[in-house]
């Protein structure tokens, strides 16, 4: 095999997962991905193509996917058959504290001479932790590594030195850590396509499928993205990706976004290859009602048949819809409202009231969305453990005032298993009534080898303590499995089933806590693991696609070298 300019690896949030007895619990559990956190950057994509278009060669390989998906695939052995100058790795979301750097010991076990850099908003909040690790070479801060990683491979290729490389951490021959300036924020993402060729060829080039899937069920439910922005204008408490976070920990002052016309370009470039759901990720009318009307308008003048996502972040009314209705025939509505608790919803940041939400919720089923998902989440500022609970008495409400069809799909998930580091709670805790447990990188990557998910949570709040925070999510989630079978958006036999798993997990979460109170924490390695499912089923949190996803001729084009 040549020699690769960049291999972009993507590790499990804990490598050891194959060894260990952990229970998960639901911290994945409303998200494609597994409690391994499979699922990749959609940024790998982007920065695959953009590098290419410059020449230099590049690979994207889903170590995680491929641990998950075949227990018998030795990584130490394929990573020292794939050799190359740079290896980036992933650290977006702090849930990958552990196996990204695991990963990193491995390749330079292997590749001694080559360089490792890691990206992503995490890396950037403790880069200077990160870079004094031994296996880590760089860290490539802010929320966009194209022109960087593209001047890093420059300067090594030409064996020049790295220090005038924006955004760059890097180490000198001494092993002394270096910080350049986070000079180069881009202002607008027009230049970085998502360019859903790179990937197919990836597959045909390398003959290798597996290394490029997304997460472990894709192929069964091919879900794609096109995004609108970085960045962030909303102010949510515990978000690491709020505009908070991004003005004091990333360099970003205001949203960089990406124009209509080529949003629907990136849509195109998904549709070329697969007719399942497209999510558009960030609120449309974020950069305002200018821009949310020209995307529309491009997309009922393209004819875009692919069914979208749109996502909320706040409510929206009659003629908002009826504009998508116009626009697009498949459309879903995904939207987060943290609680049906107006004061606590307040104190995390959103303002708006129960009867917004329901008439959004009201007007987007008049206007044919297929299915509108609605969010709720346990570990907020002011929620206690009987607010929790009433949020399944409060869905039951909705489901019975407004449901049309079995479209309306309420879900509850724990904030776990961290408060994301540069959100306002992790700065201020005290301010929202959080006590912070953990602080530093190392001291994540080593929750993360507990052997429950409870003692991985970063965070108390004042309402509920560590405990509490499982004990309503359990409570909550035999309540929204009750009142989805209620309503028919369950079958009985799963029903069954989610309600099984979850009195499993309580089970499990007390021998695991009996154990360790005992001192005999080496027992736990002999419980059985619980690494699926727990609070709800995954076929749940599936949009509608069309019947066949693959699109034939799309793919045949890509395998004779046609666009």
């Amino acid at each position: 095999m040549s020699k690769l300019d960049l291999v972009l690896i993507h590790a499990p949030s804990n490598y050891d997962f194959r060894h260990r007895s952990i229970l998960y619990g639901p911290i994945s559990d409303v998200i494609p991905s597994a409690p391994l956190f499979e699922m990749y950057p959609i940024g790998f994509v982007s920065l695959g193509a953009y590098l290419e278009k410059y020449g230099f060669h590049t690979r994207v390989v889903n170590i995680a996917g491929r641990m998950l998906r075949d227990p018998r695939f030795q990584v130490e052995r394929f990573m020292a058959k794939l050799p190359a100058s740079l290896f980036g790795i992933d650290l977006h979301w702090l849930p990958h504290a552990h196996g990204s750097l695991e990963l990193a010991k491995i390749v330079k076990r292997h590749h001694p001479e080559s360089k490792i850099v890691f990206g992503g908003l995490s890396a950037t909040y403790f880069y200077r932790e990160l870079i004094q690790y031994p296996q880590v070479d760089f860290v490539i801060r802010g929320d966009s590594a194209e022109v960087p990683l593209l001047k890093l491979l420059v300067q090594m290729k030409k064996n020049l030195p790295v220090d005038e490389v924006p955004n760059l951490s890097w180490k000198d021959s001494q092993g002394l850590p270096h910080h350049n300036p986070l000079s180069w924020i881009p202002p607008s993402l027009d230049e970085f396509p998502l360019d859903y060729s790179y990937p197919t060829r990836l597959v045909i080039s390398h003959r290798d499928l597996t290394s490029i899937l997304p997460f472990r069920n894709w192929l069964s439910y091919p879900i794609t993205m096109a995004l609108t922005c970085r960045g962030c204008t909303h102010g949510c408490v515990t978000c690491g990706g709020s505009a908070y976070a991004f003005q004091n920990f990333y360099g970003r002052l205001k949203p960089a976004y990406r124009h209509p016309r080529l949003l629907i370009r990136d849509i195109r470039s998904a549709q070329r290859y697969l007719r399942g759901p497209v999510f558009i990720i960030g609120d449309i009318r974020q950069p305002g009602e200018e821009y949310a009307e020209e995307l529309l308008q491009e997309i009922k003048a393209e004819g875009v048949k692919a069914p979208l996502v749109l996502e909320l972040f706040s409510p929206a009314g009659r003629d908002f819809f009826q504009k998508i209705r116009e626009a697009m025939p498949h459309f879903n509505i995904q939207f987060s409202i943290e609680s049906h608790d107006e004061g606590v919803r307040r104190t995390f940041g959103k303002k708006y009231s129960n009867r917004e939400v329901e008439v959004t919720i009201e007007e987007a089923l008049k206007a044919g969305c297929r299915r509108f998902d609605l969010f709720f989440m346990i570990g907020l500022p002011q929620q206690t453990f009987s607010s929790v609970l009433d949020t399944a008495a409060y869905c039951r409400h909705l489901l019975r005032e407004l449901d049309y069809g079995k479209r309306l799909h309420p879900q509850i998930s724990p904030l776990a298993p961290f408060l994301d580091p540069g959100s306002q709670a992790f700065e201020e805790p005290e301010r929202f009534g959080y006590r912070r447990l953990i602080h530093t990188l190392e001291e994540h990557r080593q929750a993360l080898l507990k052997p429950s998910w409870k003692y991985m949570l970063n965070y108390e709040t004042h309402w509920l303590n560590r405990d509490e925070i499982v004990a309503s999510t359990y409570e909550a989630a035999l309540k929204f499995n009750e009142l989805k079978l209620e309503h028919g958006l369950l079958s009985s036999r799963t029903a069954r089933s989610v309600e099984s798993r979850i009195r499993e997990a309580i089970s499990l979460v007390s021998q695991v806590d009996r154990l360790l109170e005992s001192g005999e924490e080496d027992k736990v390695a002999h419980l059985e693991k619980l690494g699926r499912s727990t609070i709800c089923e995954k076929k749940e949190l599936e949009w509608p696609a069309l019947p066949l996803w693959l699109n034939v001729s799309g793919l045949l084009r890509a395998i004779l070298g046609r666009r």
